[in-house]
């Protein structure tokens, strides 16, 4: 007679809840904090989800605990597993009538100032039942949010055409749409002439034009972008300013403090009269639409939307 294996444990969404949590706010008390639970029951799930593993997936370390590799990759997966779960029920709760369903986007801020307000717009106007809800989050933080389940749907960018420039996550674990092409400008004070245009299909000269100048650099990874667009022009940039603001910036540029560079969805959200800009030639970020998974019937609609709107 042919023995029959035990059937494989399966791992409990409450658990693998816990997991994310402690992995998320880093100990045990502090996932107690936010899940609402009491200590000793974070303890116990844990202790469950270990057993369910089969494989041991937190370690001492002083008077609190750390993730080993095995729950730090249990950890990883299970945002991707409670947001499937999440997006799931909500497609269900959607067909048999429950609600219309909702769409929960994050963004950055030069995307929440021009297409979202737009896409939103053509959602609820043929959508009127699908509710949207917004955060603003630059690229790194709307990733983990959509990892967590957070959100349905992260609206990132990504230098990729500067091989230096930093990436922003390992993205073929998302679906990914691709929304707009976004052209990098070099920003100048305005002296009635502006910028030369640059020509052929490097930016080299109209960098190296300004090789001498003060620069103002933009938020963390755009910054990057900046000093290896430098670099691959063959000078280190004097960094005077740095801010995310990208009125800020103009502001700057326009009181003759230096020069910057901005990408078309800043300037489309706000042009200060008193700068001038030119394409760099190719220079440009990809903006991108991510999803874990198949979207919910909500989420896919309002992907739908800000690819038409960053096509006007």
């Amino acid at each position: 007679m042919t023995d029959v294996p035990p059937p494989a444990a399966q791992l409990d969404l409450t658990r693998l809840r816990v997991l994310a949590a402690v992995a998320r706010t880093g100990s045990v008390t502090a996932a107690a904090r936010e899940l609402h639970y009491a200590q000793p029951s974070v303890s116990h799930h844990l202790a469950r989800l270990e057993t369910e593993a089969g494989i041991p997936l937190l370690q001492r370390a002083g008077r609190g605990v750390r993730l080993t590799e095995a729950g730090r990759l249990l950890a990883d997966r299970a945002g991707e597993i409670i947001a499937r779960v999440e997006g799931a029920q909500r497609e269900l709760d959607a067909l048999a009538g429950l609600r219309a369903g909702r769409a929960r986007l994050a963004a950055f801020p030069s995307a929440l100032a021009t297409i979202v307000p737009e896409a939103v717009t053509r959602l609820r106007s043929d959508h009127p039942g699908i509710g949207v809800s917004l955060v603003e989050a630059e690229p790194p933080e709307a990733v983990a949010a959509l990892r967590s389940g957070e959100v349905d749907v992260a609206l990132v960018f990504e230098h990729a055409d500067v091989r230096h420039a930093r990436a922003v996550d390992d993205l073929s674990r998302f679906q990914t749409t691709r929304v707009l092409d976004d052209t990098v400008h070099l920003v100048t004070a305005s002296d009635g002439r502006g910028p030369a245009a640059g020509s052929g299909d490097s930016g080299t000269p109209l960098l190296r034009a300004h090789e001498d100048d003060a620069w103002i650099a933009g938020c963390e990874r755009c910054r990057a972008d900046l000093l290896a667009r430098c670099a691959a022009a063959g000078f280190a940039p004097r960094l005077a300013f740095e801010t995310d603001d990208y009125v800020a910036v103009q502001a700057l540029v326009a009181a003759g403090a230096g020069v910057s560079l901005l990408p078309g969805l800043a300037l489309r959200a706000h042009r200060n009269p008193q700068v001038a800009t030119v394409p760099l030639p190719g220079a440009r970020r990809s903006v991108l639409a991510l999803t874990v998974g198949a979207p919910t019937p909500p989420a896919a609609a309002l992907v739908e939307r800000l690819v038409a709107a960053g096509h006007p």
